[in-house]
């Protein structure tokens, strides 16, 4: 067994290199992050996304941005239009988070654009995660880096999408997460 290496942590590179801002600036947004955006009080959407704004965050009118939410860097985070931001969604993007507009994301939903090079010394690996326009991701689903998940495609409760390509219009599910169906029926898929 002990020709088995183990990454020495300690000599690992740090995160800092995704923050693009000054460490002061990074301070600042986790004390907001926590007053205003985690918070579980149901303190205005609007007052929330005005915070996340002022950050660097690009979004939409019209969006909807509810309690319990977490954003690790709001100026890497890109939502449209009339999007809904379900309670306790975690966006943990040390990459830019593109969200097209009337995008659902429920409870809980997990996106995270960060990895590590386990096989090397554990240095921070990060890909974007696209959403496209209409596209509902369930309860508790992950979202990992590289994900591009299609227009109007619906992902069920608990789903991972690992770094894959979700194709327009479909529901996919599961872990590993495959084919389940077509969201709608092929005269009603909008327009």
């Amino acid at each position: 067994m002990s020709d088995i290496p183990v990454i020495d942590l300690s000599k690992a590179p740090g995160e800092r290199a995704a923050w693009d801002r000054p460490a002061w600036r990074v301070y600042l947004w986790a004390i907001c992050e926590l007053i205003f955006i985690t918070n579980p009080w149901q303190i205005s959407s609007r007052l929330r996304i005005h915070v996340l704004r002022a950050f660097g965050a690009e979004i939409g009118p019209g969006v909807i941005f509810r309690p319990r939410t977490r954003v690790k860097l709001p100026w890497k985070l890109h939502i449209g239009d009339r999007s809904w931001i379900g309670e306790g969604v975690w966006f943990h993007n040390q990459d830019h988070v593109y969200v097209g507009h009337d995008v659902v994301l429920s409870q809980e939903a997990f996106l995270t654009t960060g990895s590590h090079a386990h096989r090397r010394d554990m240095a921070l690996i990060t890909r974007p995660i696209r959403i496209d326009d209409g596209v509902w991701v369930t309860s508790r689903c992950v979202v990992l880096g590289g994900s591009h998940i299609g227009r109007s495609a619906l992902l069920r409760p608990m789903s991972l999408v690992d770094g894959c390509v979700i194709p327009a219009g479909e529901v996919w599910g599961g872990n590993p997460v495959k084919f389940v169906a077509s969201r709608f029926p092929t005269s009603a898929v909008p327009r």
